[in-house]
């Protein structure tokens, strides 16, 4: 999976799209990423512990990886390529412009 946690994303297809924010999990063997207040759904939560409190809460629900695209800092959503250097390390790129992401 080529997105980390932490990545600017654009939601291009669901109910959210359009929408930008950060990655806050990446899940990649469900092909499934989690982003920040995207995908938002509604949980009745049990009371765990004296802490914990019940009740309803907004939870953040997965979304495939392939609904998200990664936002270039130039040309904006965009796909990523890779390129090694010399020193044998390789870094993920923009496509449209071969820009570092």
């Amino acid at each position: 999976m080529r997105l980390r946690e932490g990545d600017k994303v654009k939601v291009m297809a669901g109910k959210d799209s359009g929408r930008e924010s950060r990655v806050i999990r990446v899940l990649p063997k469900k092909n499934k990423v989690i982003v920040e207040n995207v995908n938002t759904a509604k949980r009745h939560q049990k009371p765990r512990g004296q802490t914990m409190q019940g009740g309803i809460i907004d939870k953040d629900m997965p979304l495939d990886a392939s609904n998200v695209m990664i936002i270039c800092d130039e040309c904006g959503p965009t796909r990523i390529g890779y390129r090694v250097d010399g020193d044998g390390n390789k870094t993920r790129t923009c496509v449209k412009c071969g820009g570092e992401l």
